[in-house]
C-alpha cells in the first residue's frame, strides 16, 4: 500500500477550492494500514476569516453542523448498550410529561424513529429557548405544538427537531446537560482536544467564521452560531483530526485508540446498517442508518454525514471495507462543488471507488404533466409553491421563522426542468449544481414535494 501523497492533496485542495470559490477549507484523510498503524494526512487552504485575513491551518476548528447528529446518535447507542433505553421504546416512557401535537406521535414515536428521521415531526422548528442549561427542557414545551408533516413512519424527512429530543433523552437518562454528557461519554474517551460545543469554548481556539455565498467578495455572516437547543442536531465545532478520530471509532467497531470499547460492536453495526429509504437521491445518501447517511457508490458502500450551519459546511465519508475515512471542513456553505470533485478524486485514486454521479438534466427534457402538482406545500420553516410559468413550471420557496432573517433574500424562485416521471431539477447557482425535486404520493393519496432533504405536504 503506497503512502498517501501529502503534497498532491495539498495541491488538489488549493486548486479545487480556488475554482469553487471556497473561502477556507481543511481536508483530512485517515487510513488504517494492515500493520495496525494509522496514516493521517491533513492539509489546509484559504482564510479562516475574510475580515481578519487569518489563514486556515490544519488545527483550525470549524462547525461540523449536522455531522453532530452522528455524535449524538453514538452516545444514544451507548445508553442502549447499558440497557438504560431501547431503540423501539416510546419516547414518552423516557421523558416525563413528553407531549407532541397528536396522540399518535405522543404515544408511539420511538427512539428509532428519531434516529432515522421517520417520525413525521416537523424537522425545522428553530425557536430560541435561551442559553441556559435548561434550553432543551424548555424546547420540549415548544415541541408540544410543533407540526406533524406525515403519519408516523410513512416516509422519510430530515428532522433536526428529533435530535434535540434525543439530546434531551441523554440529559434525562444521564443527569447531565447534553454538552457535559458528550464531553464525558465521547470526547474524553476518544482523547479529543480540539472539539467543543459552546461558542465561549470555541473562542479559545483558532476558529473559523462562516461566509455568505454568491457575492463578488467574501463577506462574513452576521451570526456565528444557532440557538443552543440545536446543539444535539448541529453545534459541535471540531478540528479535522478530531472529526477523523470520531470516524476511527466507527471504523474500529467502537474501539478507541487506547483499546477501550466505547460502544459495542453490535451498536456500531446497527448505526451503519439500513434503517430507512430516502426518497430524495443524488444530493443525499440513498438510504439512512441510525444517525448516518448510507451511500452506494461504484465499487463500494460508504456511510457518513454532511453538515451545514450559518456559512459553513462539513463532509464526512467512511469506507468500512477500505478502512478509510475522509473529512472536509469549510467556512463556505456553497462548498458542495469542492466536496464532489475532491472526494471523487480521493476515493478513486486511493480505493478504486467511484462517487455517485450528480443529477444531470436531459438535453431534450420529457414532456410531463405538472398539473396535479401545482399548488402550495408547507411546513414550519418554508412555504413551497409550484406554479405554471411562461416557459414551464417554476419552483418558489419562501423561508419562514427565526432563521429567515439571516437570509439575504428569503424567497428563491427557479425554473423546473423535467428529468423523468416524478423527478424535476432546479439549478442552484450559488452551489453550481442541479438540485432534485421529487414529487410523490403516499399510499393514502397525500401529495408531497421532497426537496432539500425534507418532505413537504401539499396543502392547497
Amino acid at each position: 500500500m503506497k503512502t498517501i501523497d501529502v503534497a498532491h492533496w495539498q495541491d488538489r485542495l488549493d486548486t479545487l477550492a480556488r475554482e469553487a470559490g471556497v473561502v477556507g477549507a481543511v481536508l483530512g484523510i485517515l487510513r488504517l494500514n494492515d500493520n495496525g498503524e494509522d496514516e493521517l494526512v491533513r492539509v489546509a487552504t484559504g482564510l479562516l476569516n475574510a475580515n481578519t485575513g487569518r489563514n486556515t491551518t490544519v488545527d483550525s476548528l470549524f462547525q461540523i453542523g449536522s455531522t453532530s447528529k452522528s455524535w449524538t446518535a453514538t452516545v444514544i447507542m451507548q445508553l442502549v448498550d447499558e440497557g438504560k433505553i431501547a431503540l423501539d421504546q416510546p419516547v414518552k416512557d423516557i421523558l416525563p410529561g413528553f407531549k407532541l401535537i397528536s396522540d399518535e406521535l405522543t404515544n408511539k414515536v420511538t427512539v428509532r424513529h428519531l434516529l432515522n428521521h421517520t417520525s413525521g415531526i416537523d424537522g425545522d422548528v428553530f425557536v430560541d429557548t435561551g442559553r441556559g442549561d435548561d434550553c432543551l427542557d424548555k424546547y420540549m414545551t415548544v415541541m408540544e405544538t410543533a407540526g406533524q408533516t406525515f403519519p408516523l413512519g410513512a416516509t422519510w424527512s430530515y428532522c433536526n427537531s428529533g435530535f434535540s429530543i434525543l439530546g434531551r433523552i441523554i440529559e434525562v437518562v444521564t443527569g447531565q446537560v447534553w454538552d457535559m454528557a458528550m464531553k464525558l461519554r465521547l470526547f474524553a474517551p476518544l482523547g479529543l482536544t480540539h472539539t467543543v460545543t459552546l461558542p465561549e469554548e470555541a473562542l479559545l481556539f483558532d476558529t473559523a467564521v462562516g461566509h455568505i455565498v454568491g457575492l463578488p467578495e467574501p463577506k462574513v455572516t452576521p451570526l456565528w452560531t444557532l440557538m443552543r437547543n440545536a446543539g444535539p442536531a448541529g453545534l459541535i465545532t471540531a478540528s479535522v483530526a478530531d472529526l477523523l478520530t470520531f470516524a476511527r471509532l466507527h471504523l474500529c467497531d467502537g474501539v478507541a485508540g487506547d483499546g477501550t470499547q466505547v460502544v459495542s460492536v453490535k451498536s456500531m453495526q446497527e448505526m451503519r446498517a439500513f434503517s430507512a429509504d430516502v426518497p430524495e437521491k443524488y444530493m443525499l445518501g440513498d438510504s439512512w442508518g441510525l444517525g448516518f447517511e448510507r451511500f452506494k457508490w461504484g465499487g463500494g458502500d460508504l456511510y457518513g454525514h454532511d453538515g451545514n450551519t450559518i456559512g459553513q459546511a462539513a463532509f464526512l465519508r467512511i469506507f468500512q471495507e477500505g478502512r478509510m475515512a475522509v473529512g472536509l471542513l469549510t467556512n463556505d456553505s456553497s462548498a458542495h462543488e469542492l466536496y464532489y470533485h475532491l472526494y471523487g478524486e480521493i476515493f478513486d485514486e486511493l480505493c478504486g471507488v467511484t462517487i455517485q454521479p450528480m443529477l444531470e438534466v436531459p438535453e431534450d427534457p420529457p414532456t410531463l404533466d405538472i398539473t396535479p402538482w401545482l399548488g402550495t406545500y408547507e411546513r414550519a420553516s418554508v412555504t413551497i409553491e409550484i406554479i405554471e410559468g411562461d416557459e414551464g413550471p417554476v419552483f418558489r420557496a419562501t423561508q419562514k421563522g427565526e432563521l429567515a432573517a439571516l437570509e439575504e433574500n428569503p424567497v428563491t424562485e427557479m425554473p423546473m426542468v423535467a428529468v423523468r416521471e416524478g423527478l424535476y431539477a432546479v439549478y442552484m447557482k450559488e452551489m453550481r449544481v442541479n438540485i432534485p425535486v421529487w414529487l410523490y404520493q403516499l399510499p393514502t393519496g397525500e401529495r408531497y414535494v421532497h426537496f432539500g432533504a425534507r418532505a413537504t405536504r401539499k396543502v392547497s
